[in-house]
C-alpha cells in the first residue's frame, strides 16, 4: 500500500500542473485574493481532525439549529449541494426549514415574496432582482435551489446589502446578514435556518462570530465546501474518496468538487464577463490547460522535435475548440470532411450527454457545456491521438481489420479514462470497473456491440491502470510509453491490450496476496 505522502502526490500531481495555469490567469484578471479578508478564510482552515462518513454528516446536520453553508459562487456544484441538503433536511414531521441567501438583497424581499406566492414568473423574478446585472453567476443552479426551497421550505429570505464590489465594506455586510438571520429566528423560532453565503464570509472571525453574538441559544454549524488545503490533505487518505472531514467541533467540510474544477469555473466566468452573451465564454484556454497539464504529468515536451516516437512539435497539433455559439461552423467542417453519418450521430450524442467531445476526424473539440470530468477525459483522448500523429485525420481508420480497430478503441478509452482520473480524482468508479480481472480472451467486437464493448473494456483497463499508478506499480515512464505507442501496425493494439492486462492482473493478484 502506498504511503500517505505518496498517495497525496500521485493523486494531486496532474491537477497541480493544471491549477497553476488557471491561477496565473485568474491573478492577472482578479487581484482581490491578496486582500486580508480573503486571506483570513484560507488561513483559518488548513487541517482537519478526522474523516467523516455520510452518516456522521447527517447526524451533525440533524442536531444543528442554524447551518451556514459556504458557497463558491462560480461552481454550480455548490448550489446543487445546498439544494440537496435542504431537501434532505426538510422531512415530514421534522422541524421546518427556512432558506437565507446572499445572492438576493434584503431590499428585494417583496419581490421574493411575490415569486413565492406565484404572482410573477421566473423571468420577471430574475430581471427584477437584477440577478445578471448585480450577481452575474449561473442562474440555473441558483434557481434550482430556490425552486427546491419553495417546494420544501417554510420561507426564503434575501440577506445581502450593498456594496458588493467594495471589500472595505464587507464587514458591514456580515453584520447586516447576522441581524437579518436573527430576525428570521424571531419569525421562525422552531425552524432550521439554512444559510448559503460566500465561503470567505465563513472565516471564524467573520459572519460566524457576528452570528454567535446574535443567536447565543442556537447550535450553529458551519458547512464548508471544497476548501483547497483540506482537499489536498485528504488526497493522502487511504480510502478511495473522502466525502467530508471534521474541521472543528462546529465546522465540517464536504468535498464534492476538486480545486481545479472550482477555479476553471471561475476562469470561465471571468471570460464570459468580458464577452457578449452570444459569444459565451472562451473555452479554448480551459481545454489547452488540461492538455498541457497531462503533457507535464507525462513529461512529454510539446515543443520537442524528437521525443521517442511522437511526431515532432506536438504543440502544432493542438485542436480547434468550438463552443455552443460556433456549433454551426463545426457542422459545416464535418460535412466537408465526409464524416460518416452514424459516427457523427455518436459524437453529437456524446456532446449532448457529457457536454464535450473530441472529434479526431477533424482534430477539434466541441464543448456544449463544461463538465470537468468529461472534458478531462476528452483532453486525454486527444493527447493519445496526437501522440500517434492524429491517425484518424487521414481517414484511414476503416481500411483496417475490425479487431485492430476494436483494440485501438479499447486502449484509447483506457487512456482517456485514466487521464480523467489523474485530472479529476473525484470521478466515481463506473459499476463493474473496480477490482475485476481483466478479460484474457477477445470479447464480441461485432459492429452492433463494437462501441459499447470497447468502452466497457477500456474503462475497466483504465481503472486498473489508475489503481496501479496510485500503488506505485506503474511508473510515469510506462504511462508515457503507452500514450506514445503506435497502434496502427496490424496486431499492435491487441498485443498492447493483452500485455497491459496481464501486467495489471498480476499486480492485483500480488496486492491481494500481500493483503491476505
Amino acid at each position: 500500500m502506498a504511503s500517505t505522502t505518496n498517495l497525496r502526490i500521485r493523486r494531486s500531481a496532474a491537477q497541480l500542473h493544471a491549477l497553476a495555469g488557471v491561477e496565473r490567469e485568474i491573478r492577472s484578471q482578479d487581484s482581490s485574493s491578496r486582500r486580508k479578508y480573503l486571506r483570513d478564510f484560507t488561513q483559518a482552515y488548513r487541517s482537519y481532525q478526522s474523516v467523516l462518513s455520510p452518516q456522521q454528516i447527517t447526524t451533525q446536520l440533524g442536531t444543528a439549529d442554524t447551518i451556514l453553508v459556504g458557497d463558491y459562487h462560480a461552481l454550480p456544484a455548490s448550489q446543487h449541494f445546498a439544494a440537496s441538503l435542504l431537501e434532505d433536511r426538510a422531512q415530514p414531521g421534522d422541524r421546518p426549514v427556512v432558506l437565507g441567501v446572499e445572492t438576493i438583497f434584503s431590499r428585494d424581499q417583496h419581490i421574493v415574496d411575490e415569486w413565492w406566492r406565484r404572482e410573477i414568473d421566473e423571468e420577471e423574478f430574475r430581471q427584477r432582482i437584477r440577478f445578471d446585472l448585480d450577481w452575474g453567476y449561473d442562474w440555473a443552479p441558483f434557481y434550482q435551489l430556490l425552486a427546491t426551497a419553495r417546494e420544501n421550505a417554510e420561507a426564503i429570505y434575501g440577506l445581502d446589502c450593498m456594496p458588493r464590489e467594495d471589500l472595505r465594506k464587507i464587514g458591514a455586510r456580515d453584520r447586516h446578514a447576522a441581524h437579518k438571520i436573527a430576525e428570521i429566528r424571531q419569525r421562525h423560532p422552531n425552524a432550521v435556518i439554512l444559510v448559503l453565503f460566500g465561503e470567505s464570509h465563513l472565516a471564524p472571525g467573520h459572519l460566524p462570530r457576528q452570528l454567535s453574538e446574535q443567536l447565543a441559544g442556537d447550535r450553529v454549524l458551519t458547512v464548508l465546501q471544497n476548501v483547497d488545503a483540506l482537499y489536498w490533505r485528504a488526497a493522502g487518505e487511504a480510502c478511495e474518496r473522502v466525502e467530508a472531514v471534521q474541521v472543528r467541533d462546529d465546522v465540517v467540510c464536504v468535498l464534492n468538487s476538486t480545486p481545479l474544477e472550482k477555479y476553471e469555473s471561475y476562469r470561465l466566468h471571468l471570460s464570459r464577463w468580458g464577452r457578449t452573451e452570444a459569444e459565451g465564454p472562451d473555452l479554448g484556454p480551459t481545454i489547452y490547460n488540461l492538455i498541457d497539464s497531462l503533457l507535464r504529468f507525462l513529461d512529454i515536451n510539446r515543443y520537442s522535435s524528437h521525443n521517442g516516437n511522437q511526431p515532432k512539435f506536438l504543440v502544432d497539433l493542438l485542436p480547434e475548440v468550438y463552443g455552443p455559439s460556433s456549433g454551426a461552423r463545426l457542422g459545416r467542417l464535418l460535412t466537408r470532411t465526409k464524416t460518416r453519418e452514424n459516427a457523427l450521430a455518436g459524437m453529437l450524442r456524446n456532446a449532448e450527454e457529457r457536454g464535450s467531445v473530441y472529434l479526431p476526424q477533424v482534430n477539434a473539440f466541441y464543448v456544449r457545456e463544461f463538465h470537468m470530468m468529461y472534458a478531462a477525459e476528452e483532453a486525454a483522448r486527444f493527447l493519445h491521438h496526437a501522440c500517434r500523429g492524429l491517425p484518424l485525420r487521414s481517414g484511414a481508420e476503416h481500411t483496417r481489420a475490425v479487431a485492430d480497430r476494436f483494440y485501438t478503441r479499447t486502449v484509447e478509452h483506457a487512456l482517456a479514462y485514466f487521464g480523467s482520473r489523474v485530472l479529476y480524482p473525484a470521478r466515481p468508479a463506473t459499476p463493474g470497473e473496480t477490482g475485476h480481472t481483466l478479460p484474457r480472451t477477445a470479447p464480441d467486437c461485432r459492429r452492433k456491440k463494437f462501441d459499447a464493448s470497447a468502452q466497457l473494456l477500456g474503462y475497466m483497463l483504465g481503472s486498473a491502470l489508475y489503481e496501479a499508478y496510485l500503488s506505485g506499480s506503474v511508473s510515469t515512464a510506462t504511462l508515457r510509453r503507452l500514450f506514445l505507442t503506435r497502434l496502427e501496425e496490424p496486431g499492435k493494439a491487441k498485443q498492447t491490450y493483452f500485455e497491459l492486462a496481464a501486467k495489471l492482473n498480476a499486480g492485483r493478484r500480488k496486492a491481494r496476496a500481500a493483503g491476505a
